[in-house]
Formats: structure tokens, sequence, C-alpha cells
């Protein structure tokens, strides 16, 4: 039984049926049977299907907000930004499939060659909580696309909105087993990589949970897509835009409560912007509102969960602790449910959990450089590689340190985000493979060469 609690509140207003591991054997058998039949149907059928998907995105952007809003603490605002990203993915891939996926003749002096793009099986995808449709839909919908059957193994927090994504597939009339939810504990995730229908995995989560499927995976010579987090860099030379680049700065690192892979983690500011830097961030900080997700006035969420309201606050105290500055905020606020004020370190530095680990939640660690070359030194000086960004006045410049950051994404004057349109994922501990774009397309595709020769 999984149990969806109100992260605002704390109390508990859902629970869900586990599955066993003869219903995941069914439901796994039963998507490799719709996958036969769905990729043999013509790629403009698939693409439509796809529409109709967008348009029922378009149509319930308020009912599945709310359910996202109540299941993990999203400002409603964020919620309903997400799920319209969601309906634009699909109508993206609509568009494109056809031409990405589409016979590719090679040059040959006799006869034919060419290559073809065909789609493996049944994928698992093992779900976060903190985007729940659009982490789903941005494995599900290239992997659809495809020809490709999706196995969602989501967070057990956010069921209800797994559930309702299923529900829209089948709605959309793509085949009733080609998109289900697996509501199975971790116990059974290793049978559920070991099934014979499973032709791959992808995952968003933890280096844990990372490391542990991707054995899974290897083990059973499965193909395997890891996006695990990311501690992202925020460099700011000495002739960046005071007021441009804090205004990202805030967005950057608070959205969603802080709670995102590819968020701006470590704000590292060269010496003649430092202090000032770190006044008009903690000021910009101050300046938020907790309150329940569906308060129009709130700008500040909850966190998910107690047990990573009760992480983030160890490594806010075992910085603190190891030297770091507490500027603003570093504790539980005092109310119901689960949040944590908006909280700056300052003076942080490697060694601490604010610069070594992942901060998942409203806390920013302000680290000093005293040069460019330190900035980018400070950046790759982690275990993670996932985004990073370069702000300054001189785009050239800025360009050629964003191409020496060690990560899968950087920006110059902007910030990293996971876009349809680009692909995603990280280097180091950050994980391996792409998802979006055409290259996350093809991570699913058997990539086939065909030779004929006439007799």
């Amino acid at each position: 039984m999984f149990v969806s609690t109100n992260p605002a509140t704390g109390q508990p207003i859902a629970t869900h049926a586990a599955h066993d591991a003869a219903a995941l054997a069914r439901i796994l058998d039963a998507g490799l049977a719709a996958k036969a039949d769905w990729w043999l149907r013509p790629m403009e059928a698939r693409c439509q299907a796809l529409l109709r998907l967008a348009d029922l995105f378009e149509a319930r952007v308020d009912p599945l907000a709310r359910l996202a809003a109540l299941e993990m603490g999203k400002l409603l605002p964020e919620a309903e930004a997400e799920v319209r990203r969601c309906a634009r993915a699909c109508r993206f891939y609509a568009r494109m499939a056809p031409r990405w996926l589409a016979d590719e003749p090679c040059p040959s002096e006799t006869g034919r060659r060419m290559v073809v793009y065909e789609p493996l099986g049944v994928i698992l995808a093992v779900m976060p909580w903190n985007f729940p449709y659009w982490q789903v839909m941005r494995a599900a919908v290239p992997l659809v696309a495809v020809g490709n059957a999706v196995a969602v193994k989501p967070a057990p927090n956010v069921m209800g909105a797994a559930m309702a994504l299923e529900g829209l597939f089948a709605e959309a009339g793509f085949p009733a087993d080609l998109v289900r939810v697996v509501r199975v504990p971790e116990a059974l995730v290793p049978a559920a990589v070991a099934h014979t229908a499973v032709a791959g995995v992808t995952l968003t989560g933890s280096v844990r949970a990372g490391a542990a499927i991707g054995a899974l995976a290897g083990a059973n010579i499965k193909k395997a897509v890891m996006e695990l987090g990311g501690s992202d860099a925020f460099i700011v030379l000495a002739d960046a835009v005071l007021d441009d680049c804090c205004v990202a700065a805030e967005t950057a690192r608070m959205r969603v409560c802080g709670q995102a892979c590819i968020a701006a983690k470590r704000f590292i500011v060269e010496r003649p912007l430092y202090d000032a830097f770190g006044r008009r961030l903690a000021d910009m900080l101050a300046a938020h509102r907790p309150g329940d997700p569906f308060d129009p006035a709130a700008t500040l969420g909850p966190l998910a969960r107690l047990d990573l309201l009760e992480n983030l606050d160890r490594q806010v105290r075992q910085s603190v602790a190891a030297g770091a500055r507490l500027v603003a905020g570093g504790h539980r606020l005092d109310r119901p449910g689960f949040f944590y004020a908006p909280t700056l370190l300052a003076d942080v530095r490697p060694g601490m959990p604010a610069f070594d680990e992942e901060l998942f939640g409203p806390v920013a660690a302000l680290v000093a450089a005293e040069d460019a070359e330190a900035a980018l030194a400070l950046a790759n000086a982690s275990p993670y590689g996932l985004g990073g960004s370069v702000w300054t006045a001189d785009t050239a410049r800025g360009l050629a340190l964003a191409r020496r950051l060690e990560v899968g994404m950087a920006t110059v004057n902007a910030v990293p985000r996971s876009d349809f349109r680009l692909p995603f994922g990280g280097v180091k501990r950050s994980g391996y493979g792409r998802e979006l774009a055409r290259h996350g397309l093809l991570e699913f595709a058997n990539i086939k060469t065909l030779v004929v020769e006439e007799p």
C-alpha cells in the first residue's frame, strides 16, 4: 500500500494498492504485446495520438495542476506551467518524429543500404516526484514515438499523478497496455529490470538509486539512461550585471522550492561582486512568502517529504559547523507541513556538505573566487556534472568558460533547464545518456542496418 501525504499539512490524502510480482509480470507481458501492435501502425497514426494527448493536457490543466500541488507541494502556477509544457512536448515530437525516424539511405555502388529505427520493447521508467508529469512525459513521449511500450515506476508520493497520466494515454487512443504504471515497492524493481519484456531502463533519481538500478541493467545486458541530479554552479564574473544575475539566481535556486536537479546550487562569485551579490540575494530570499501551494500570495511551497527536510537541515547544520556563515534562514518553519526557511550560506568551501552534496531545497551556497580561473576550478570540483552557467558582460569570454565546464548543459547569461528541443543529461555522478531532442528519441531505438542486394 502506498500513502500520499499533503506536504503542506503533513496529513495523508490517498492510498494506492501495490502490485505484487504476478501483477507486475502481467503488466510487462501485456506491454510487450501492445508494443508489437503499436509500432506497426503508420507513423502518422502515432503522431495523431500524440496530438490528441496534447489536447487532453491542455483541456485538463487545472485538475492536473491541482493534483500535483496537493501531492508534492508545488505552487499551483508552477504546476500549471508543467502541464502545459507536457502538451508542447507532445506537439513537438508529433512534428519532428517522422523526420527523425525516417529511413536513411546510405551510399552504395550496388544494391541498397539503409539505416532504420525500430523500437526495443518495454522500457522501465523509474521516475521521481519533483516534476510528476514532466519527468514522465519527457521520457515517455520519445519512447512511444519510436514505438516502445513504457512501464512507469513512479515515486510513491506522486502515485495519483502517475495514474492520471496512464488514464490520459488510454483516453488519447494509445493501446490500453502501452503506457502503464507499475505500483511496486523497491524490492520488486530487480524483477522488473530482469523481466524478458523489459529492454531498457531510464531513471531520474538519486546517485544511490542510479548505482543500484544501473548495476541491475548491466547485469541483465539492458540499455540504461541515468539522470542522477546535480550541484550546478552559477558563476558570476566581476563584470556581470548585478541586478540581472541576482534575479536569475533567485529564480534558479527557488523554483519548485529548490527541488530541481538542474537548479543552481553553488553560487561562485568573483571577489569584487561577492559581498554585493550576497546582500542582494539574501534580501530576495527573505522576501519570499511561504504558504499553501493553492494560496495565490504564496511564493514558496513546502518540501515534498519530511525526510527531505530533515536531510536538508543536516546539510545546513554540518556546513555551519565546518565554517560556513549562516546569512539567512537555516531552520524549519514553525507551522504545519514540511516548510524550510529560505536559507543563504556564505563562505562555503569544498569539504562542506553545502559544496560537495546536492542541496535539494531552498538553500543557496555562496562561494568566493579570486578570479575567473579559480571560479571555473571550483565549479568543476564537484562529483556532479549536470548543468552550470556563467554570468558576464563579455559573452565571448563567458562562452570560452562555459565550454570548459564539466557538465551536460552550460549556459551564458541564462538559467539551464530541460527543453524538449535540446538534449538533456549529465556527466560524472550526474549520470549518462540523454533525454529529449533527437538524441533522446534514439536512446531506446534499435539503430538497424539493412542491406539489399539484387539477385
